[in-house]
């Protein structure tokens, strides 16, 4: 299947190996040229030596694993840590076919240990519990049928064969004679050996494994053999599916390490000055050597430490005589395109143009450009500043109004709103305010009151709520609030990317600088005293900035436009994947945040995100819905009590009206008697 002129055999002399050896033996493994490693031990040391190995980088591109099925056997009980670890790994496990028996088989015992031991879950028979309880069924039958056996030759009194009656030479003649279908499939004992079918070969990707193929096991009789040979056969590397290596990779690993350096690398370094912290370059006059230090030059060397191959390299300063940077970035990468250079390593910003000559790493530092300002002074009428003037006095209005309104309903009834007129005027005002903070003890009386009060409560709250969501956000994001007109703007004069990003900006004027210090010096003095009111520059050189001056500035990050800083090797080469390979782990275990920290670290709590829309004040326009509700409310109210006491009065009209006319009735009643008794008298007459 696989041709590989070298493999490691490793095996376990004992189970209680220190993790402190196995790290020794895998680094000694680690500086051998063979890369191909056969594994035959128990899954009890599996997890060490695996994640041991992915730490030493040995689970890279490169190198094969190959594990027997004493090991794989036991998969489903390794914990997701090691399996992760074992990414790429090809091995061998004991094919056991999926049928009904096997289906109940493990619905059994998942019933049985929920009922007797609720924290124990079956996922998975192993193989070796499969053939355990298939031995178990083999053995029973066996024992059956070779007691039949001894009671029928007892009871035939054959005397002469002594050995037929013994149990234990009959029990081993009926177990080697079984040939039953048992849930792994057919069991046979040959030689006093269970004879295996297949064998299943997994590759571990993901959270699990993969089948990628099958071994069959398959009897051979040659003139020149045994009797009987035993293999198991694959016929060819076309029968199985593609495997994963370790790394990602489908190509099958060479089995022997390739020098890719066959000379130094020489690394280009642009000497920084100003940001010392990033790249730094330094003479030592006593042994006459320069070196760099810096936070690029420290991820460059860790990463490269981690390689699974050596390289030899050496910073070349890209300088002039005086010490000043000889070209600028573009031209320093493009020695690498002309191999002049191997490598670029530095703040070198990756940028589309640049990335057509030379191959970047993955960014090791965060992208996008930032805008640097030096913070407002306090307002001590800040508070004032949710709300616009007009709503302000709008709602002073309306919690004059509406207390006014509920004293003129109350005053007739209440006694809590009567008394000398200060004291009412007082109540007018105590009663309006104390709305604010629902703290108002006067008991109303007046349905109509209690109406007005009720929604004079639900205006305050949205006006309460409103206000302290927009006091919280003035108080705690920073905004640049800057008017092109009248206002400089900063950035480093160093960097084409910031140039460029600078001249889209309506300003009065750019100023180019170079340095922490000189950063510091212009937003001090501000546009108005020969400085500027921000600086534009990537988020790396800020961060720096932020860890000389810890207050009195703040960073509000923009959107990601630029890619971040990157080391560049020539088009096609090995060396700029693998590295970032490396990048990418080192900020996966908190290793490249933890370098930065060491040489910058900055206070978070200086930097922002960008917000395009700005808390601005609440207007009256937003609530005037909300006033009009509370001004009919009380209007209707108002009207309410203005027609109680002619409802009343118009009730006494009504009965002083009913009177009258009872009386007018019975006085034309009394009237219409008299004269009809004197027309008796008359006519009698």
């Amino acid at each position: 299947m696989f041709i590989w002129r070298d493999v490691i055999l490793l095996y376990e002399r004992t189970e209680h190996a220190a993790t402190e050896q196995i790290i020794e033996e895998l680094q000694k493994l680690k500086a051998l040229e063979t890369t191909v490693f056969v594994v035959h031990i128990s899954h009890f040391v599996v997890p060490r030596l695996f994640m041991n190995a992915k730490k030493l980088g040995m689970m890279s591109e490169g190198y094969a694993w190959v594990l027997t099925s004493t090991s794989l056997n036991f998969l489903n009980s390794m914990e997701s840590s090691v399996i992760e670890s074992m990414q790429g790994v090809l091995g061998l496990k004991s094919h056991i076919p999926i049928s009904r028996s096997l289906h109940n088989l493990t619905s059994r015992l998942r019933r049985k240990f929920y009922i007797e031991e609720s924290h124990m879950e079956v996922q998975e028979l192993s193989a070796d519990g499969i053939w355990a309880y298939d031995a178990t069924s083999v053995l029973a039958e066996a024992v059956e049928r070779s007691r039949i056996k001894v009671s029928t030759r007892l009871n035939q009194k054959d005397l002469k064969d002594t050995d037929s009656y013994k149990p234990g030479s009959v029990l081993l003649e009926e177990i080697l004679q079984s040939r039953v279908k048992g849930v792994s499939g057919e069991v046979q004992y040959s030689k006093q050996k269970l004879i295996a079918g297949k064998l299943e070969m997994v590759n571990m990707i993901g959270k699990g494994e993969r089948r990628v193929g099958i071994l069959t096991f398959k009897e051979e009789k040659t003139e020149d053999s045994p009797p009987l040979k035993n293999k198991r056969n694959l016929l060819s590397t076309s029968d199985l599916e593609t495997v994963i290596w370790p790394g990602g990779s489908s190509t099958i690993p060479k089995g022997s390490k390739k020098k890719l350096i066959e000379i130094k690398l020489r690394v280009g370094v642009p000497p920084k000055s100003g940001f010392d912290e990033l790249v730094q370059l330094k003479h030592d006059i006593q042994t006459n050597k320069t070196y760099f230090t810096g936070f690029c030059i420290d991820v460059f060397e860790t990463a490269i430490g981690g390689l699974p191959y050596k390289v030899q390299y050496e910073f070349i300063p890209f300088q002039d005589a005086d010490g000043n940077l000889a070209w600028n970035y573009d031209d320093l990468v493009y020695q690498v395109h002309l191999q002049k250079y191997g490598a670029v390593v530095g703040d070198t910003t990756i940028t589309s143009n640049r990335s057509l000559h030379v191959d970047f790493t993955v960014p090791y530092t965060d992208l996008g450009l930032g805008v640097l300002v030096a913070n407002e002074k306090e307002n001590m009428w800040i508070f004032l500043r949710p709300f616009s003037a007009d709503l302000w006095i709008t709602s002073a209005g309306f919690f004059i109004l509406t207390g006014f309104v509920v004293w003129i309903i109350e005053r007739p009834t209440n006694k809590e709103f009567q008394g000398t007129p200060s004291q009412q005027i007082g109540t007018i005002f105590w009663f309006s305010f104390s709305t604010l903070v629902f703290a108002h003890r006067e008991k109303l009386l007046n349905n109509s009151a209690k109406f007005i009060v009720v929604i004079w409560v639900f205006v305050v709250l949205i006006l309460t709520s409103s206000y302290t969501a927009t006091l919280a956000s003035m108080m705690t994001v920073k905004e640049m609030q800057l008017k092109a007109r009248g206002n400089y703007i900063g950035y480093q004069g160093s960097s084409v990317v910031t140039t460029h990003a600078v001249q889209n900006l309506n300003f009065s004027g750019a100023k180019p600088y170079n340095s922490a210090e000189e950063y510091a010096n212009a937003l001090s003095r501000g546009s108005k005293h020969g400085g500027v009111s921000a600086i534009v520059d990537e988020v790396p050189y800020i961060k720096v900035f932020l860890a000389k001056y810890s207050t009195g500035y703040s960073m509000i990050k923009f959107a990601s436009t630029t890619n971040g800083f990157g080391f560049a090797f020539p088009k096609g080469s090995r060396l700029a994947k693998d590295m970032s390979v490396q990048i990418e782990k080192l900020r996966e275990e908190g290793k490249l945040l933890e370098m930065e920290n060491s040489w910058f670290p900055y206070d978070a709590n200086h930097m922002f995100q960008d917000t395009t829309n700005p808390p601005n004040a609440l207007t009256l326009s937003s609530f005037r819905g909300l006033f009009l509700v509370s001004g009919v409310s009380s209007a209707f109210a108002l009207f309410l009590f203005s027609i109680s006491p002619l409802r009343e009065k118009w009730q006494l009209v009504k009965k002083c009206t009913h009177l009258v006319l009872e009386k007018l009735m019975s006085l034309r009643k009394l009237l219409s008697n008299r004269f009809s008794n004197q027309s008796v008298e008359n006519n009698s007459a």
